[in-house]
């Protein structure tokens, strides 16, 4: 067990219950939450099946910064669903054109060494404050608000011993994209990255959100720097000095494992596609054409970032070749350049001003043309996710990307014709919240307002004691959420279930041939259960509790692979699916699509241990037994049998 580290002090500090152990399940209390419209109305919707009149938490916020494009009224509908409950429940509400739910709540609301619960797997760029902030499914940020703990797997603690300071043209960016170098996105599962070292008083606190933002692609719990004088001067910066505390790691703390990374070896680099840590040397690329360039997104577009591409484009002129656009990450940020004149270089250049929202990094807008290299600032790079099929995305830091949008092609910035920028951090940012609506201090006289697009949770019933499966679908490595719930032009239903349900693995669908969503119903339909198997690292990416929702609906009652990432396996539990492992590898290739999986005395099986038989039946005739395994706890065990989170109340 790692100790006297600062993952250790806060998870003592919120310690409710549990084995402090790696590995171990634990209890934790969670002190802020925060939503974001894609997935808070489920969220809210389940808050209110719990029949809570007021969150427990210290701070809860609701963020629209997903959704804003209003083609048609579903998303306009669930803006007014989600300010309405908000000011029901207690909730601070962010509304649209605030800025991007990670950005503003670094600014405005987080604190150093309290925990921070949000329904959206970026939620660990809080960790750039010392914040222990951790992503989750929409149901376990509701139970938070609830007042109920959470429950996690008590961590091993990965040490990052940063030293030295960073050369002119390479940043934070390039730092995440090394470690994903080393760790990959796989195999990191119930790990917390703790940074450490002298190297870290060299960042600043955008700069440490931005490697913190994006450990969310390794895997890890989540990631967290020490709370010092430079987390101090930040909050002073943004009027909040009097919440700040220090929080470091003793001399002596010991870590699971340590990594090293000297900044002064850091270099640009690239994530190609089709995976964040598909890693390559920006001058391994050098000459490359580049059709799109956008500087945004919760992990690129701080005052810091906009001012750096600010003093870049400066008297220059963008690529006649390239498409190049900027997204704010906060109305904070946008007033500021707009006043400094920083926002007038951008435009003179050749830029196009977007939302300060998420956007074009979930889909909604700015797909790069077929056959096009688009070069962005983003967290992933998931195939099809900008909306384009067969795109190729690479994800860079701004430094890059303005290299890329002036010359055309991948540039390794340093050589450029002209000396890198100098970027002040900011002694003091222009405070202005009209934009997030406090709740008053008694909501019960509040109307809710429900459109006729807003649904409610389905309902799953008790896992059966015989599983009589199908297997609706085999897919492979590294199966995203994206692969399983599309985002883009579909995400506007995510508050009807029964509609978004049909697009279920749309990406797997071929021209003429049924869809995942006719399978499993025609499955479901026939009073039989749809069985979904995997390889490697299934279920990584967005903390979309539809991936678990829609299949649920759609009669799935297991997911079998190699391995299941940990908040989708999570949000499977809260919604009655059991996430099952291969104990033989070699089954996986011994299944096929449209065999019968049969799982006899499934509740008995599921609650005497961590192992499970099941019979695979082939058209052919050939059975064949399989050994399936997990990790479940009893409290997963017992919701899990009762058919999902809110059918069950634990102890």
């Amino acid at each position: 067990m790692a100790k006297g580290t600062v993952v250790q002090k806060i998870i003592d500090r919120h310690f409710i219950s549990g084995n402090k152990a790696p590995g171990e399940p634990v209890a934790i209390r969670i002190d802020q939450t925060l939503t974001q419209d894609a997935t808070g109305t489920m969220a809210y919707l389940e808050l209110e099946a719990m029949r809570v009149d007021r969150v427990k938490t210290e701070v809860s916020v609701s963020y629209v910064d997903h959704n804003m494009m209003q083609n048609g009224p579903e998303n306009r509908n669930d803006h007014l669903y989600l300010q309405t409950v908000a000011a029901a429940k207690g909730v601070y509400f962010s509304r649209p054109g605030n800025g991007i739910c990670h950005q503003v709540h670094l600014e405005r609301f987080g604190i150093p060494g309290k925990t921070l619960l949000g329904s959206d797997s970026h939620t660990p760029t809080g960790g750039g404050i010392g914040m222990m902030a951790i992503g989750a499914g929409g149901l376990d940020v509701a139970l938070a608000m609830a007042g109920q703990p959470f429950r996690m797997a008590y961590p091993k603690v990965i040490g990052v011993k940063l030293t030295g300071k960073l050369n002119a043209w390479c940043s934070a960016k390039d730092v995440i994209l090394t470690l994903l170098s080393i760790l990959s996105t796989k195999g990191n599962v119930g790990c917390i990255v703790e940074y450490c070292g002298p190297g870290v008083a060299t960042l600043s606190v955008p700069e440490r959100a931005t490697i913190t933002n994006m450990g969310a692609e390794l895997g890890v719990t989540t990631s967290v720097f020490p709370s010092d004088a430079g987390t101090q001067a930040f909050l002073k910066a943004q009027g909040r000095g009097d919440v700040w505390s220090e929080l470091i790691a003793d001399s002596d703390a010991e870590y699971d494992r340590i990594i090293e990374i000297n900044l002064a070896e850091v270099v640009p680099m690239a994530a190609c596609p089709s995976s964040p840590d598909n890693i390559k040397k920006i001058s391994d690329l050098a000459g490359t054409k580049v059709g799109q360039v956008i500087i945004g997104s919760c992990t690129n577009s701080s005052l810091r970032d906009l001012m750096m591409v600010a003093a870049m484009l400066k008297g220059r002129r963008v690529n006649d070749d390239v498409t190049f656009a900027i997204a704010p990450g906060s109305k904070q940020v946008l007033e500021m350049i707009s006043r400094n004149g920083a926002l007038a270089d951008i435009i003179a250049a050749g830029a196009r001003i977007l939302e300060a929202g998420c956007g074009a990094c979930i889909g909604q807008g700015q797909s790069p043309a077929d056959g096009t290299v688009t070069v962005r600032t983003f967290n992933r790079n998931f195939a099809g996710r900008t909306g384009t099929k067969g795109d190729q995305a690479y994800l860079v830091s701004p430094e890059t990307a303005c290299a890329a949008a002036l010359t055309g092609e991948f540039t390794d910035p340093r050589n450029l014709s002209f000396a890198c920028p100098v970027i002040q951090d900011a002694e003091s940012f222009l405070i202005n919240d009209d934009m997030i609506i406090p709740p008053p201090k008694d909501g019960s006289n509040v109307e809710i307002i429900r459109k006729p697009t807003i649904g409610n949770p389905p309902e799953n019933q008790p896992l059966p004691d015989k599983i009589d499966g199908s297997v609706v679908i085999k897919v492979g490595d590294k199966i995203t959420t994206d692969h399983i719930m599309p985002a883009g032009i579909h995400l506007k239903h995510r508050s009807n279930i029964p509609v978004y349900a049909k697009v279920v693995f749309e990406c797997f669908t071929e021209s003429g041939s049924q869809s995942f969503a006719e399978r499993a119903a025609a499955v479901r339909d026939q009073g039989r259960h749809g069985i979904i198997v995997g390889r490697d690292s299934y279920g990584q990416g967005s903390s979309r509790e539809h991936a678990a929702i829609c299949p649920m609906y759609l009669g799935v009652k297991a997911v079998i692979a190699f391995a299941i990432e940990r908040i989708h396996s999570a949000n499977l539990v809260n919604f009655g699916i059991m996430p099952l492992t291969f104990v033989n590898q070699a089954d996986y290739d011994r299944i096929e699509q449209e065999d019968t999986i049969v799982i006899d005395d499934a509740r008995d099986q599921l609650a005497s241990g961590g192992m499970i038989t099941a019979i695979v039946k082939r058209a052919d005739g050939r059975n064949f037994a399989i050994e399936l395994a997990h990790k479940l706890s009893d409290e997963d065990i017992k919701i899990i049998l009762a058919g999902g989170r809110l059918h069950c109340t634990l102890d």
